[in-house]
C-alpha cells in the first residue's frame, strides 16, 4: 500500500477514487462504531468495479488478504474506496483497495481500511476465463 511521502511525512491515498458514500446509524454494530462488515462490503463493491471494467467479464471474488482495520468509522463520516489494480494474471487480478475516512464535518482524512482483494474472470457458467 501507500506509504508517507518523505517529504512532507503526509500519507495520501493510493489508488483512483472508485466510490464514496456516508456511513449512517443502520450500519453500527454494537460499540456505536460502523460495523467492519460493512466496510468490507463497501470494498468489495468498489475493488469488483475495477476488476470487471478490467475482464470485461462476469467476475468473482475469490480471496481477501491482509485486510487490516486501523481506525474505527463512525456515523456520519463520508467513507472513500480508492482502488488500484496491482496484477493481471490468465484468469486472476489482484486490487490494492484503501478506505479513506473525513470524520463528520472536520476537514482531515485518514486511512481507515486497507486490503488486497483477489478476483478471476468466470464465463456464464461460472468457470474460469482469461482476461
Amino acid at each position: 500500500m501507500n506509504t508517507d511521502n518523505k517529504t512532507n511525512n503526509i500519507r495520501t491515498p493510493n489508488g483512483e477514487l472508485i466510490t464514496r458514500t456516508i456511513a449512517m446509524p443502520a450500519d453500527t454494530n454494537a460499540n456505536g462504531d460502523i460495523f467492519g462488515g460493512w466496510i468490507m462490503s463497501m470494498m468489495d463493491i468498489a475493488s469488483g468495479i475495477i476488476a470487471s471494467s478490467t475482464a470485461r467479464t462476469r467476475v468473482t471474488t475469490v480471496a481477501v488478504d491482509g485486510m487490516t482495520f486501523h481506525k474505527p468509522v463512525l456515523v456520519g463520516d463520508t467513507v472513500a474506496c480508492y482502488g488500484k489494480l496491482e496484477k493481471i494474471g490468465n484468469t486472476s487480478m489482484k486490487i490494492s483497495m484503501e478506505v479513506w475516512s473525513q470524520r463528520h464535518i472536520q476537514s482531515k482524512h485518514i486511512c481507515v481500511t486497507e486490503a488486497i482483494f483477489t478476483y478471476v474472470s468466470i464465463d456464464y457458467e461460472g468457470k474460469p476465463t482469461k482476461i
